[in-house]
């Protein structure tokens, strides 16, 4: 933490964290933290993944998606998202064999 961070109390799904952030960053962060529960709650109101912690892989690769639309532009969209859906595959089939451990 920088000398000019402070902590910050946030919550994402119900969970408490705390993150530093200088007093300049808080809107900036609030409004993340804001757009982060509306993405995990939209995934887990579909009910196809369950479990906090892949709830919150999903929502990253959504927003990472999100970004590398927006930020690339004119990049094949088609291609990129196949490529999700198979990542996605993938990343279920590695934490359901996850779970069977436990």
């Amino acid at each position: 933490m920088n000398a000019d961070a402070k902590g910050m109390q946030i919550s994402i799904m119900g969970r408490e964290f705390r993150v530093a952030c200088t007093p300049d960053e808080q809107k900036a962060l609030l409004e993340a933290v804001d757009y982060l529960n509306r993405k995990m709650q939209e995934i887990k109101e579909q009910g196809k993944v369950t479990g906090l912690d892949r709830i919150a892989v999903m929502a990253a690769l959504n927003i990472s998606h999100e970004f590398l639309t927006t930020r690339l532009g004119n990049f094949d969209v088609s291609e990129f998202k196949r490529r999700m859906a198979s990542i996605e595959t993938t990343l279920d089939q590695a934490l359901a064999d996850q779970e069977k451990l436990f």
